[in-house]
């Protein structure tokens, strides 16, 4: 069954600060929820589907109970910062079967735990924890071996890697919100402190508080509605893991979730008008622009240069909110951002200086997990209500 058409986003709200010290998780889904709600013109008591990640407690139920929502359909998906993306998918496809008319999905948190608090060890929980774990993997020095691998196999630079950080500053510079405004170049960029070489701290994102909201609806229900919709045109996922020993570090999920998408939607990426792409690090970005078809593989530090990710003018206008390497990365899971952002882009509520001219066709696309190791992908592909 495809999705094509048979789901909106009608409404689409981020949390507006980046330290909330003074909310709990729940009140910030809350929030986050309200928000959506208001913007697509509906309320809690409009909802019967409800798509969160929380990972405390039962979860979702949690969350529901906390809301007042009285859902038929649920789903507590974690695929890491991709979960935002699978959740829009399955919302759709929920919607085409008939299990819900009105799907929220909520993102709320904090980036560090409270005082006191202790994230529990991995090393005994999972079954590569004995093998990895204990040697000192941490996500940093994961995505740099695959920087390094990238280079060494296809002569990417630093320089190139820098390119991506430059072009999230200028779209931060326009955006209120962002955690890091100051537009910065590319020898700033080198010149910031080696974290796990050759990522410079500049080459990571910010690990910030936030939240945001998605209120996915059927066709029926966005008729209704005083609000212009984004149709869901089509959604692709996919792991992608050690597979027995055979890794692979120059490539991502995207090599499976992209053409998916691509064809639910019967689109190419020719036809992208705009790109939310998961930024973890700026190598996540160099090779997921590989990966989705955007350019051949081993091409993607040249594709960056020259101003090629800045809206509105670049080959391929992306992250216009700054993304996750300038304005936020909510519980280190920044995919529900990279869907509002599309979202806004196909409104055109973008912020005015980086809005792309007439655009019709937005990809989402979302990371989780480490890219040297294992991770789960998700790409969506949206379109304007009369698309």
């Amino acid at each position: 069954m495809s999705i094509r058409g048979k789901a909106f986003i009608a409404g689409a709200y981020e949390h507006p600060r980046r330290k909330i010290p003074d909310r709990s998780v729940a009140q910030i889904h809350a929030e986050v929820a309200v928000g959506a709600l208001a913007d697509a013109g509906l309320s809690l008591g409009d909802v019967d589907g409800y798509f969160t990640v929380e990972p405390h407690g039962l979860g979702a139920i949690t969350l529901a109970e906390y809301l007042g929502l009285n859902v038929s359909y649920i789903d507590s998906t974690l695929t890491g910062g991709s979960s935002y993306l699978v959740h829009v998918g399955h919302a759709a496809a929920a919607i085409a079967a008939g299990k819900c008319n009105v799907a929220l999905i909520t993102l709320g948190g904090h980036a560090r735990p409270a005082p006191g608090m202790r994230f529990p060890s991995r090393a005994g929980g999972t079954p590569h924890g004995a093998f990895e774990e204990v040697y000192g993997v941490t996500t940093v020095n994961n995505y740099a071996m695959a920087a390094r691998r990238h280079m060494y196999e296809f002569g990417t630079t630093s320089e190139q890697l820098a390119e991506i950080k430059v072009a999230a500053s200028h779209h931060a510079q326009f955006n209120p919100h962002a955690r890091l405004r100051d537009k910065v170049s590319v020898e700033e960029v080198l010149a910031s402190p080696m974290v796990a070489d050759p990522l410079h701290r500049l080459d990571c994102c910010v690990m910030t508080d936030g939240g945001g909201a998605l209120v996915v609806v059927s066709p029926e229900i966005a008729r209704t509605l005083d609000r212009s919709c984004v149709k869901v045109l089509g959604q692709g996922e996919a792991p992608k893991h050690t597979m027995n020993g055979r890794v692979d570090v120059t490539y991502t999920g995207a090599v499976w979730s992209g053409p998916k998408a691509f064809a639910e939607a019967g689109v190419t990426p020719a036809d992208i008008d705009y790109a939310s792409i998961y930024d973890s690090f700026t190598i996540t970005v160099l090779e997921t622009i590989e990966d989705l078809g955007f350019c051949e593989k081993g091409k993607g530090g040249s594709f960056v240069m020259d101003g090629g990710l800045i809206s509105p003018t670049g080959r391929l206008p992306f992250n216009t909110d700054g993304g996750g390497l300038s304005s936020n990365h909510p519980v280190n899971q920044g995919g529900m951002t990279k869907v509002i952002e599309a979202v806004r882009q196909l409104r055109g509520e973008a912020n005015p200086e980086v809005q792309v001219p007439d655009c019709e066709i937005a990809l989402a696309h979302g990371s989780g997990g480490r890219i040297s190791s294992r991770m789960g992908s998700s790409t969506l592909i949206l379109g304007r209500e009369d698309a």
